[in-house]
C-alpha cells in the first residue's frame, strides 16, 4: 500500500476514534446528570402520567407509571413491554 494512503487512513481513523470517544464521554456525562430515578425526569401530563411512545401499539400515550417504573399497560409476557421498562430505567424511552 501507497505511504500516503496509509498516512491518509490512519487518520482518519484516529479523527472517527477521538469522535467517538467524545460522544461516548457526552453521552455517560448525560446519563449522570439525569440522576438515578430516570422516570422522574420524564415529561408528564396535567393529570401526572407519564407521557410515553408505546413501543408495542407505536402510538403517544400518557401513563401512570406503578412503583416499579412499569406503566399501567405493561404486559411482562411482551417483548415490546419488557423493552419499553428496560428503556424506562435507563432513561433512554421516547417520549412525547
Amino acid at each position: 500500500m501507497d505511504e500516503r494512503l496509509e498516512r491518509f487512513l490512519r487518520d482518519r481513523l484516529r479523527d472517527v476514534g477521538r469522535g467517538y470517544e467524545r460522544t461516548r464521554t457526552a453521552f455517560s456525562e448525560g446519563k449522570a446528570e439525569t440522576g438515578d430515578d430516570a422516570s422522574a425526569s420524564l415529561p408528564t401530563d396535567d393529570a401526572g402520567r407519564a407521557k410515553l411512545v408505546c413501543r408495542r401499539h407505536a402510538e403517544k400515550r400518557a401513563v401512570k407509571l406503578d412503583d416499579e417504573d412499569r406503566p399501567a399497560c405493561f404486559d411482562a409476557d411482551h417483548t415490546d413491554c419488557v423493552g419499553c421498562v428496560e428503556d424506562i430505567h435507563a432513561g433512554r424511552i421516547e417520549t412525547w
